[in-house]
């Protein structure tokens, strides 16, 4: 009888019950699956979310791209990060949080929330210091903000036919400083990127397509199936393909360094927002809250209707 553990797609929950970032493990592939899944409010990254995340994240770089589970070590072949949100990869910052910590001129916290960010990027550019590790990201819905970087840092984005990305910091007079200048020109070029950058343009998966952002577009409530067909697809030639995305570092480095500088600039342009730049990020966060309150709205309708319907809405 074969080992069940050798079945694509069956995968052990693992990591702390009450994280709002679920880890599973698929041990026939070799596969971790991160989904944001925040426990209220809008979907974005939250300091709650972003210290879950880097828990997990830091163990695995502490373990060299290893996990230890039910007494047994395993290899982490890929790691793909998604979302359990209906609609929404994530949203990016903290916006409510930024536009206080601007009124009240609190500098040091502006500061720190962004250190974190960048604590949460920086290893995933890295590939977690592991050098068998592919990142593969799948979008499901909106990915803004801070949740296109997350994207960016993968070596492989996945997004679905309805997923929607965009850098809209621009629309309240700010720039992405968490990662999207440096990952995105080196994607499709620094002028490409800052006139995306500048035109605050939310895309579609086909458009990104198009662009050399996204890798593969998949047909919507398929995603998964996508990221678990590519890995098959490719899974002969991984070690060659895994050293090609390890030369890009040498070809093109992202360090600290320069992640840290750029979030500088940015804590120094969020500084100078006015009175008019923070009322437009406050009609951005209630726009978000107005979509996530209809969003849930239509699940429980769903939920009361029952399996069949549910199929049918689908």
């Amino acid at each position: 009888m074969s080992n069940l553990r050798d079945t694509v797609g069956l995968c052990i929950p693992y990591g702390r019950a009450d994280s709002q970032y679920e880890t599973e493990f698929e041990p026939a592939t070799g596969t971790v699956w991160g989904y944001f899944n925040p426990k209220q409010g809008v979907p974005c990254y939250s300091l709650g979310l972003l210290k879950d995340i880097l828990d997990h994240d830091q163990k695995l770089v502490a373990n060299k791209g290893r996990l230890d589970l039910e007494g047994m070590e395993h290899t982490v072949n890929y790691y793909v990060t998604a979302s359990r949100v209906r609609g929404v990869f994530n949203v990016g910052g903290d916006l409510a949080l930024f536009s206080m910590l601007i009124k009240a001129r609190d500098r040091e916290a502006l500061a720190n929330y962004a250190k974190l960010c960048i604590d949460n990027v920086y290893p995933r550019t890295q590939s977690f210091f592991s050098p068998t590790l592919t990142k593969i990201v799948l979008v499901q819905g909106d990915a803004l903000g801070g949740g296109f970087e997350c994207a960016l840092a993968s070596d492989v984005i996945v997004a679905e036919e309805s997923a929607q990305m965009g850098l809209p910091e621009i629309l309240f007079n700010l720039f992405p400083g968490m990662g999207a200048c440096s990952l995105l020109a080196r994607r499709i070029g620094t002028r490409a990127a800052e006139e995306l950058i500048l035109s605050g343009k939310i895309m579609t998966a086909a458009e990104l397509h198009k662009m050399g952002v996204v890798d593969v577009v998949a047909t919507d409530g398929q995603g998964e199936t996508a990221v678990r067909n590519w890995i098959a697809r490719n899974a002969k030639r991984r070690n060659g393909m895994q050293a090609v995305f390890r030369a890009r570092q040498f070809i093109h480095p992202v360090t600290r360094a320069e992640l840290d500088g750029i979030v500088e600039l940015w804590i120094d342009a969020a500084m100078r927002l006015g009175e008019r730049d923070l009322r437009m990020m406050n009609r951005l966060v209630r726009a978000q809250m107005r979509r996530m309150d209809s969003w849930a709205g239509e699940l429980e309708l769903s939920e009361r209707a029952g399996p069949e319907c549910r199929t049918c809405a689908a």
